[in-house]
This record gives structure tokens, sequence and C-alpha cells, in this order.
């Protein structure tokens, strides 16, 4: 059966307004597919700044879509201290922590109020089933995760300060790209702490290469407000690294 193709248009103008675009592939389907895929979405939540989506432990039944604001990942030690193992922006899925054990590994908070679309996990496995684009885009997403999580595990393990924060920012810098928004000038949400933890830097080391960065005419930095005057430079940072690697022949 060909889809409808007023449905389809409606159904496009929604999904190009609406972060979950990341999961959601309309172009192609059934009509009855697509009436699937807007039945997926359960409820809207609310998350307002400081206030938790998930804690660690708690019992994984849904992945959440950010539809608008920023939230963070963190995990507690046994001795209460925060690290934080992610930074989610409007178009990204959060919970996937939770789907191989069945209970959440990390606390989720807002950093700003935010707003989520909640999906649960049995809709998700149900609609896949029938719908093989959602099933391969939703594969797609994951392995993503799990790229970006290696990502952090270089940038943990190998890197110097420099190349982390610089590896970071450029990081943020394509992030908002990719959502429309500019990508040489944008809005920390995060805290310098938040950001050091999240790099395995000090607070006082973050806060010394920025100064740092904007000193070298790489950064302008006002509070929270950040411009990448040079982004070109900000990579050869991080590029210097594998320059020196291949000389050495690693």
């Amino acid at each position: 059966m060909n889809a409808d193709p007023v449905a389809l248009d409606r159904l496009r103008v929604a999904c190009s307004n609406c972060n979950l675009r990341e999961l959601c592939l309309p172009l192609g389907m059934s009509r009855g597919e697509i009436e699937q895929l807007d039945n997926l979405v359960a409820t809207r939540r609310k998350v307002p700044r400081g206030e938790t989506l998930f804690r660690g432990g708690d019992e994984f039944t849904s992945l959440y879509a950010v539809r608008l604001g920023f939230l963070k990942s963190v995990v507690i030690s046994a001795d209460g201290r925060e690290q934080v193992t992610g930074f989610h922006m409007a178009g990204e899925l959060v919970g996937m922590d939770g789907i191989g054990t069945g209970r959440h590994a990390c606390s989720t908070i807002a950093l700003e109020d935010s707003e989520v679309c909640a999906i649960p996990y049995t809709r998700i496995e149900e609609v896949s089933a029938k719908v093989p684009a959602l099933r391969g885009h939703f594969h797609r997403v994951m392995s993503r995760e799990i790229v970006r999580e290696h990502g952090v595990m270089l940038l943990l393990g190998s890197m110097s300060a420099e190349e982390r924060l610089a590896a970071f920012l450029l990081n943020l810098s394509q992030r908002f790209e990719a959502r429309g928004y500019s990508r040489s000038e944008f809005v920390l949400r995060m805290t310098r702490a938040e950001i050091g933890s999240f790099v395995g830097l000090k607070l006082e080391t973050v806060s010394r290469l920025l100064s740092r960065f904007a000193a070298e005419g790489l950064l302008e930095v006002n509070q929270k407000n950040v411009h990448i005057v040079d982004p070109v430079g900000l990579r050869r940072i991080v590029s210097e690294r594998d320059d020196c690697a291949q000389d050495r022949g690693d």
C-alpha cells in the first residue's frame, strides 16, 4: 500500500520541527507504518533545571529524546563524588545505559529547563519488528553512542590536557552545527568543574587552558559564552598528536 501523500507531508512537517528526527524515518513508509510511529512516543516530560530525569539503579523502562534543553549524565562514587559521563542536547537519545541490565547505570540531570519525549522501550521493540527502516536507524543511533563513548575513552586515556579541552570544544561545535546552530558561537551550559570532570581535568586546569586559548587568539570567552575564533588552530592542537604518533611509527 502506498503512503498517503497528505499524511506524509503532515508527518514530515512535524518531524522537521521535532528532535525525534534522530529516531523517526517517515520517508518511504506506508500509512500504517506512519501511524505506528505516530504512537511511539508515550509522553512529553518537563525536567526543570537541577532535577533528575532518572537515577542510577532505577528500573529501565524508556529511552528519552531530548526535545529542548541540555542535560548531563553522572555516576556517583561510593564516597559521594560525581563523575560526569556525558552531556546531552536537543535531538539526542538518553537512557541507553539501561538496555543491557534493565537498570540505569548513571543518573541524568537537567542543566537547564528541559523537555524530553519518553519512548517506552517495549514499544520501540514492537514497532522496530514491523518497521525495518526504524530498526536500522535505531541500530545506527546505538552505534553512534558506542563510537562516542569510545571517543571519550581515548580522550581520557591518551590525550594531553590541551588536546582534551580542544577536542571537547570542537565536539560541541560540531554537535551545535548539526542541529542548525552556530558552530563558532555558543553558550556552555555546564560549569568549568563539570567540563573538568568529563575530560579528566581539574577545575583550575580547565580555567587556565581557556584563558590560554583566548590569549593565543583561538577563542573569545565571556563567562559561559564561547566564540571559536580559530577552529583550524584548535584542530591543529588535536591533530599534532596524531602527526607525532605517525612520525614515531606508532
